[in-house]
């Protein structure tokens, strides 16, 4: 792939992967997304982009590569085909948009996307209690209860820590008036992607996002404490990621 431009931190240690490439054909009045006249060159590419990505991933590194499914947009499915054949199977999220896209008259209204993970060895980092899932007071209360847990201590503690997180993660899609909005089309929630930095690295790890869009990835590892490095060639996103990441509070350096 050609990639023009780029934002990135000069401190290098473990890389992680995290994209969300172009859907193909999804968002039709964006260049970037229709640029391929047939699935077949869309597939080339995205194996092209993904082995490269591989390559340089940490031994024990994941890659998380979004996508979703529709009546038009079923690309993904060949190409989720294609992934797994070549590399390695970890798991398959579904993000559970919370809210559908605009209503379909002749086929269910798309609510949820996909998260591909693909892994470079058969030991990759994961953390699962980095996303644990709190519950709630009432929720404690009653499981407390169950005589079938001796050690109740034990018992509260791991209530209190919060339960596991499945392969399905609940969080809202953004809208139009939210104020996370930073003017991409496809602009994914902080809350989704801090999720998935926070199970798969440590602090002081680096996080590669090689479609960087407006800087959820980069912002999102900065908060997290992780370095990154983010791939952008469209020069209206590389101003927006950059007006985003000034804006945090340890003002990262940008070259």
């Amino acid at each position: 792939m050609t990639l023009n431009r780029h934002i990135r931190m000069e401190t290098r240690k473990n890389k992680k992967r995290l994209a969300d490439p172009p859907y193909y054909n999804v968002l039709l009045d964006e260049d970037w997304d229709t640029q391929w006249s047939e699935a077949e060159e869309f597939l080339e590419w995205s194996l092209q982009w993904v082995s490269e990505a591989i390559r340089v991933l940490k031994a024990d590194g994941l890659l998380f590569c979004f996508g979703q499914l529709g009546k038009r947009e079923h690309v993904f499915i060949h190409l989720m085909s294609y992934l797994c054949y070549r590399f390695k199977f970890h798991d398959l999220v579904i993000w559970d948009r919370a809210v559908g896209y605009n209503e379909r008259r002749d086929s269910f209204t798309p609510a949820y996307e996909m998260i591909l993970i693909l892994r470079k060895n058969d030991n990759p980092k994961f953390n699962k209690d980095a996303v644990r899932e709190p519950y709630d007071t009432k929720t404690i209360e009653i499981y407390l209860r169950d005589n079938r847990y001796k050690d109740k201590e034990a018992r509260l503690k791991h209530l209190q820590a919060g339960k596991f997180s499945t392969n399905i993660i609940r969080v809202p899609s953004l809208k139009g008036s939210s104020k996370e909005k930073w003017g991409h089309p496809s602009q994914k929630p902080e809350e989704l992607v801090k999720k998935l930095i926070a199970c798969s690295t440590d602090p002081g790890d680096i996080v590669l996002d090689p479609f960087l869009g407006s800087g959820t990835t980069a912002y999102a590892a900065a908060e997290l404490g992780r370095n990154w490095i983010g791939i952008e060639k469209e020069a209206e996103f590389i101003k927006i990621a950059q007006q985003r990441l000034a804006t945090l509070d340890n003002q990262l350096k940008l070259i």
